[in-house]
C-alpha cells in the first residue's frame, strides 16, 4: 500500500530532520510517494485539478511539516484553502471526493513536550493546538487519524536525535497501515 506523504518545509535546504525523513521516504518509494509543494510549487499557483488528482489516487495521507507559531506554514494553508474545494471535497452536490481517506500529520516541533499542555508555557496540548486540522478532515469526511510529532529538534539536535526520530517516525508509517 502506497502512501502520499505531502510535505511542506519553507526552508528545507537548512533542515535537518524533515530533509532526513524525506531521504528516507525516498529510499522507499514503492511505498511512499512524497510530494513537495515548495518543491513543485516554488511560485505559489497550486495547480488545484493536479493536486485533487493526486489526491484522488491515495487512501493514506500523511501531511509533514514543522510545526512553528502554533500552525502549519503558509503554503500548506493555501494548499489545503485551494484544494478542498466547495463541489469537490465538500457541499452537497460534491460527492466528497476526500471521504474515507486516512489522513495523519507528522510534524517537528523546536520546543520540549513538556511545553504543551496546561502547566507549560504553550498552555495548550498539541493535540488541542492540531483540532482545527482534525476538524477540516473531519469536515470533508475523511478519517482524521491523529498525528506523530517530534519534539525538540531545534536547530543544535544531535545527529543521534534525528536518526532516533526517523526510526520512530518510520514505526508510526509501518503503524498507521497496519492499524486500517
Amino acid at each position: 500500500m502506497e502512501i502520499l506523504v505531502i510535505v511542506d518545509h519553507p526552508n528545507l535546504e537548512n533542515s535537518r530532520v524533515h530533509k532526513r525523513w524525506i531521504q528516507e521516504l525516498k529510499k522507499h518509494s514503492a511505498r511512499f510517494k512524497v510530494h513537495h509543494l515548495q518543491e513543485v510549487y516554488p511560485d505559489e499557483k497550486i495547480n488545484i485539478p493536479a493536486e485533487q488528482e493526486l489526491l484522488s489516487a491515495y487512501d493514506f495521507i500523511v501531511i509533514q511539516f514543522p510545526f512553528y507559531w502554533f500552525n502549519c506554514p503558509p503554503l500548506l494553508k493555501k494548499w489545503l484553502d485551494e484544494v478542498l474545494t466547495y463541489g469537490w471535497a465538500y457541499g452537497s452536490n460534491s460527492g466528497y471526493a476526500m471521504a474515507g481517506k486516512y489522513i495523519h500529520i507528522a510534524i517537528t516541533v523546536g520546543i520540549q513536550e513538556l511545553a504543551y499542555g496546561p502547566d507549560g508555557t504553550c498552555k495548550y496540548t498539541i493535540e488541542e493546538l492540531l483540532r482545527p486540522f482534525e476538524l477540516t478532515f473531519n469536515y470533508v469526511k475523511s478519517c482524521y487519524s491523529g498525528h506523530f510529532a517530534c519534539y525538540d529538534l531545534n536547530s543544535s539536535v544531535s545527529v543521534s536525535l534525528i536518526e532516533d526520530s526517523v526510526i520512530n517516525y518510520f514505526h508510526y508509517l509501518n503503524d498507521i497501515t497496519n492499524k486500517k
